[in-house]
C-alpha cells in the first residue's frame, strides 16, 4: 500500500507540473503561430493578385480584348441615372449610377463599363443613357457606332456631351 501511495503521489506531482509546462509552450507557440498566420496571409494575397492577372490574361487575351469606357463632358447639370451597352446586338453591360460614381464622372473620371473578347473585323456598339436634365426633365440618348477591331487590344471611349443633348450628344473614339 505504501508503494501505491508513493506512485499516486509521483503521478499526481507529474500531472500538476504538466499544465505549467504546457502553458509556457503554448505562449511561445502562439507567438510563432501568429507570425506564421501573418506570413500565410501575405502569401495568399500575393497569390490572389497573381491569379487575377493570369485570369484576365486568359479570359481576355490581348489580341482579342476590347474595353469600353464611359465619360461625361459638360454634364455638370445632368444627372445620368443609367447606361446600357450592346455590342453586335448583344447586351453586354448595364449600370445604374450612384451619386459618388456620377460625381467622379463629372470631375473627368472614366468608367470601364465592359471588357470582353471580339474577333478582328467590324463591330457595332449601341449605347443608351437615361437620366434627368438640370431642369428635372427626363432624357434618353441613344447612339450607335461601328469600329474596326485590329489585332491588338481595342479601346473605345463613349462620351456623353451634356451641352449637346438631342443632337450628337454621344461621341465615340477608338484606338
Amino acid at each position: 500500500m505504501k508503494i501505491a501511495v508513493k506512485w499516486s503521489l509521483l503521478v499526481l506531482t507529474c500531472l500538476l507540473q504538466l499544465p505549467v509546462a504546457a502553458q509556457e509552450i503554448s505562449k511561445e507557440q502562439i507567438k510563432g503561430l501568429d507570425e506564421q498566420v501573418q506570413d500565410i496571409k501575405a502569401d495568399v494575397l500575393a497569390i490572389s493578385t497573381e491569379l487575377k492577372l493570369l485570369e484576365e490574361k486568359l479570359l481576355y487575351p490581348s489580341n482579342t480584348q476590347v474595353s469600353l469606357f464611359v465619360a461625361l463632358e459638360g454634364a455638370d447639370s445632368l444627372r445620368v441615372d443609367a447606361v446600357e451597352v450592346a455590342v453586335d446586338g448583344n447586351p453586354v453591360a448595364h449600370h445604374i449610377y450612384s451619386f459618388k460614381e456620377l460625381e467622379a464622372l463629372q470631375k473627368g473620371g472614366l468608367q470601364r463599363i465592359y471588357t470582353g473578347n471580339l474577333r478582328t473585323g467590324e463591330h457595332s456598339i449601341k449605347v443608351g443613357f437615361k437620366g434627368l436634365t438640370g431642369l428635372g426633365n427626363e432624357f434618353t440618348e441613344v447612339a450607335s457606332y461601328t469600329f474596326s477591331k485590329g489585332v491588338g487590344p481595342g479601346i473605345v471611349e463613349i462620351r456623353l456631351l451634356g451641352s449637346a443633348l438631342g443632337s450628337n450628344s454621344i461621341q465615340f473614339s477608338d484606338q
